[in-house]
């Protein structure tokens, strides 16, 4: 049995973020790390962004390993027990905490049977070491999902000169997200940058073959590639939390001080479902921002000087030459209303619910997210008129 103050279940960007926000209020309370992971706690948006662009490997590490923890890599947390205050791991090591932050994060989807098959399921940065060997052997590439591991994938791989389809049973890329307009555009810019747009499929299987793989849909009959990337959406990371009695509704429920339903556990990242103000509803948030703000808060809560999360997060994303920022509800079945300087090139578009802006869609525009939260928190009612040069599209 280990015993630690601070006891922190995840290896990624929250967990470092946590042990950053415990050092703010405890300089010297011991810190244990538990991660499935092989690697210490790295930046992941660069996975398929940044390295694919040319920075380097190194550039991703976040020197959690210098703030005086112990770090144990490649175990996995099997079970916990909230009464006793123990954690134990899948090598039948036990650890007793005093403060325990469950920052458990999510898994990919998978396709049915194909839990250990051939397809690269883009979380980590191993998977980006094997997606890079690939590359480096092979030149046509298959990625299956419209999602943000869909389209920055395909465009990095297209950018570094690969054949590229992309596959996937919606009408057009981002279609969950983005006006119909704005998707129906994004499938005509990426063929134009040279991917293979396979839109409204179903995906019936991937066979590995002796050199690549065939990805067979049921209506589209079959593609060869050398390597097969899918982003079919995340589940969040519950397994430790629900037998322990903590209460789970889509990821850990956590109140505002990302306490969990026991007062010393805690949760944060993209595993933690938490009330924000501004929207005024439950949220469980998948991006950097969130994970890096909510890991922060979590760990001075931790050491006794949390402050209420009221933080509406934001998030980012590359499409070849274009980028946006983004805050709120992005869903494409709200009402929206567009104000663009140049159509599908920049500009800002309002998501609507009853009157209140729910989120806002900055594409092109950087620099605005302050303003774009201001405008969600307001009571409204707005109607289109009310929004044209709100926040400024320049």
């Amino acid at each position: 049995m280990t015993d630690y103050k601070y006891l922190i279940v995840g290896g990624g960007m929250t967990a470092d973020a946590a042990v950053n926000g415990i050092r703010e209020g405890d300089r010297e309370g011991s810190i244990g790390v538990i991660s499935a992971e092989q690697s210490p706690p790295y930046n992941r948006p660069p996975l398929s962004k940044g390295l694919w662009k040319g920075d380097p490997p190194d550039s991703i590490w976040r020197g959690t390993e210098t703030q005086r923890i112990t770090l144990y890599l490649g175990r996995k947390a099997r079970s916990l027990d909230v009464s006793n205050k123990i954690v134990t791991d899948d090598q039948g090591n036990s650890y007793r905490y005093e403060k325990l932050l469950l920052a458990t994060g999510v898994s990919p989807r998978t396709l049915p049977g194909d839990e250990n098959g051939p397809i690269i399921y883009y979380r980590t940065f191993d998977d980006y070491k094997k997606l890079r060997d690939f590359t480096e052997q092979g030149n046509r590439f298959a990625v299956i999902g419209s999602g943000f591991i869909g389209w920055e994938i395909a465009a990095a791989l297209a950018m570094n000169g690969k054949e590229v389809v992309m596959l996937f049973p919606e009408d057009a890329i981002g279609a969950r997200m983005y006006p119909a307009d704005l998707a129906r555009f994004l499938n005509d810019y990426y063929s134009q940058k040279g991917v293979r747009i396979v839109a409204g499929m179903e995906i019936v299987g991937v066979e590995t073959k002796t050199e690549g793989s065939v990805v067979k849909t049921k209506a589209h009959g079959e593609y060869a590639v050398d390597a097969v990337v899918a982003g079919l959406g995340v589940t969040p990371n519950v397994e430790l939390a629900q037998p322990a009695g903590l209460k789970v509704e889509d990821g850990i429920v956590v109140d505002e001080l990302l306490r969990a339903s026991d007062p010393d556990v805690y949760a944060a990242g993209d595993v933690a479902n938490f009330f924000n103000p501004g929207l005024g509803t439950r949220l469980r948030v998948e991006h950097e921002d969130n994970a890096n703000t909510m890991g922060a808060a979590a760990g001075r809560a931790m050491a006794g000087q949390g402050s209420a999360y009221h933080h509406l997060p934001f998030f980012y994303s590359d499409l070849f030459e274009l980028g946006y920022e983004a805050v709120g509800e992005l869903d494409s079945q709200l009402e929206t209303v567009a104000d663009w300087k140049e159509p599908n090139r920049e500009g800002v578009i309002y998501y609507l619910r009853d009157g209140r802006v729910r989120g806002v869609l900055l594409w092109g525009i950087f620099g605005q997210v302050d303003t774009a939260r201001d405008l969600i928190g307001q009571a409204g009612p707005f109607r289109a008129g009310d929004l044209k040069g709100r926040i400024p599209n320049t």
